[in-house]
């Protein structure tokens, strides 16, 4: 998957957690979590959809470097790189 794919499946699963919100919004450097207003378990939920939908795995000690849409993208892509 290329940076666009991503970031579209991102808002996607962003939109299934959080449906009140509007993901598209989010700039590269804001904090997901903070600018959706989504609570910790909303933000695991969409970890683990994240989890399924590529087929990887983003250990726990990983979250605090996953938590802008930037950041989030480069790790999904770095991490499809090292798995494949």
């Amino acid at each position: 998957m290329n940076k666009e794919e991503i970031e579209k499946m991102i808002f996607e699963l962003l939109k299934k957690i959080a449906p009140e919100t509007d993901p598209d919004q989010l700039s590269p450097h804001e904090t997901i979590r903070e600018s959706l207003n989504i609570d910790s378990y909303d933000f695991l939920q969409f970890i683990v959809a994240l989890d399924e939908k590529l087929k990887i795995e983003i250990p726990e000690e990983d979250y605090g470097k996953i938590s802008t849409l930037g950041t989030l993208t480069d790790y999904l892509i770095n991490k499809q790189v090292r798995e494949s």
